[in-house]
């Protein structure tokens, strides 16, 4: 049976806290980290990894953009796929740039979260 965890990183308490409802409320399980730190710590854990991480871009202690520059240099992070979600104008570019195909661009629909979600986590 497939991993069904999902990080949810993202600095904003009622965007983190809300996402991760929703992605149980959908047969995912969801954990949330507030910061690129955060998110680090809780893949050091031993014993788990998430399906894909929610990624959000513009976050205090370290941002999106340095998280993802530190997990493509641990093999066994690098492996789990990033979706991008955030209100950055440049969210597309700076996607792109940090070589993920994924994003959705602050707000978004829901239903667009979960299919990308499903494409990487099918239940």
């Amino acid at each position: 049976m497939p991993d069904h965890h999902i990080l949810v990183v993202d600095d904003e308490d009622m965007i983190r806290d809300s996402l991760v409802e929703y992605l149980d409320e959908n047969g995912y399980r969801a954990t949330g980290a507030v910061d690129g730190r955060d998110a680090l710590s809780k893949l050091a854990a031993p014993g788990w990894r998430p399906c894909v991480i929610l990624l959000d871009l513009m976050m205090p202690i370290m941002d999106g953009k340095t998280f993802r520059t530190r997990q493509l240099l641990d093999p066994e992070l690098a492996q789990i796929p990033v979706i991008v979600l955030s209100a950055f104008q440049g969210v597309a570019k700076w996607a792109s740039d940090l070589k993920l195909p994924d994003h959705l661009s602050k707000p978004f629909k829901l239903d667009d979260l979960l299919r990308l979600v499903h494409k990487h986590c099918p239940v």
